[in-house]
Formats: structure tokens, sequence, C-alpha cells
């Protein structure tokens, strides 16, 4: 089996940003995370899931160790570039002001490049209507709000997934419809996913592996059944 990234005793401390404390949020991390599946990580609040995900496309720099992606030392990429092949969703959806369309299409515009889809078809693929476009995107409901960040990230054409609880705020037919997407894509288009959750029963329907991080260091994984 193929691996997408390895992580070789990755630790991360930072100050508090109340106190101005350190605190050591990772340690000794060692992950090999298979290309072209699904990853789950678990594990109790404030026990690192979201700041593991954050390193591994460099919204955080990890203090110790290194990360590897498809062989090659991530700081070695150029960021902007990492962060198109590594796209993330958040579990607060952020758009910028303007219209639908225009968030959907600002990451090939940035890099100026024309996009072989339509943006209409790539709503249609989250499960949203091509004439929801010209809307307003800060209007939009929660649910609606959150397949559009998905799709802004699915029109850079990532190779990597990072997903943080994206499902937690959704009821649970937009969180079954997101689901069977992910995998999906994950089956047709190869891509790799990294995903954060506290739903257990999730992991059993939508990960192929799982690993469960408590304090700060990761717990034996196991083969999703």
């Amino acid at each position: 089996m193929g691996y997408k990234y390895i992580l070789e005793h990755v630790g991360y401390t930072a100050a508090d940003p109340h106190t101005g404390v350190s605190r050591e949020i990772l340690r000794d991390i060692n992950l090999t995370i298979p290309a072209e599946k699904i990853l789950t990580i678990t594990g109790p609040s404030g026990s690192g899931k979201s700041s593991l995900l954050l390193l591994l496309n460099l919204m955080r720099d990890a203090t110790a160790g290194r990360i590897l992606l498809d062989g090659e030392d991530i700081r070695r990429l150029d960021v902007l570039e990492l962060r198109r092949r590594v796209g993330i969703v958040f579990q607060k959806p952020y758009l910028f002001k303007g219209t639908v369309e225009y968030n959907i299409l600002m990451g090939p515009r940035l890099r100026g490049v024309n996009p072989d889809f339509s943006p209409g078809w790539l709503l249609e693929r989250v499960g949203l209507s091509p004439s929801m476009l010209e809307q307003e995107a800060t209007n939009l409901s929660g649910g609606e709000q959150q397949r559009v960040a998905l799709a802004r990230t699915l029109a850079n054409s990532p190779e990597v997934l990072l997903l943080d609880e994206v499902t937690a705020s959704l009821d649970s037919n937009s969180a079954r419809f997101i689901e069977d997407l992910v995998r999906e894509l994950c089956r047709e288009q190869g891509l790799t996913v990294v995903w954060v959750t506290h739903d257990l029963e999730q992991v059993e329907r939508v990960g192929d592996n799982n690993v469960m991080l408590v304090e700060g260091r990761l717990l034996e994984g196991r083969t999703a059944v």
C-alpha cells in the first residue's frame, strides 16, 4: 500500500493565547497515512486532533520531527502549492463576501488557471442547485455554506482533503450526504482524506482506518469495520 503522508516523531508546542504559557499539544507522533483512503482521527476534546490536521498543510508548523508528503518534507514545498494540493474544510465554514460563484472560483483565479469544470456542475456535485451561483454566499444557511466551502476546496483539484468536524453542525441527512460524497470522491478521484470527528458511528461508516489521540499522544490505530 502506498502512503501519502509519513509523520516522524512530530511534536507541536504553542503558547496559550490567554496565559502566554507554552504547552506541548502534540508529542512524538509517528503515523503513516495511506494514499487514496479515508483516515479518521478521534479522541477527547483538547487532545490535539485539529492541531495535527493543521500541521498537514502548514497552517501550523511542527516544532519537532518532520512530515513527508509523497516522500518530500513539506517545509521544502511552496506553501501556496501545498495548500492547493492539500485542501481543508473546517467545522464552521468561512466564506468571503460575494456570490457563491465568486467563492467557488477563487482558488483557480488566484492561480491564474481556467478550471476544467463549470461552477454549476460543482454545486450539483455537493448537492446544491446551480441556481444558487449568484446568491450572496454569506446569506446561505449553515448547511449550504458548508457545502459551498467543500465545493470551493474541490475547485482546486486537491490530492488530499482535510476535514475538521465538517458534519458536526449538520442535520443527519446533510451529514450522510457529505459522508457519501467524500467516499465517492475518494473512490473515483483517488483522494486521500484525513477526517477529524467525535462521532464514532461516523468513524464506522466512513473510515478505512482510525487513530485516536489522547493528551497529544497517538494511540494504536485500527482498521475500521
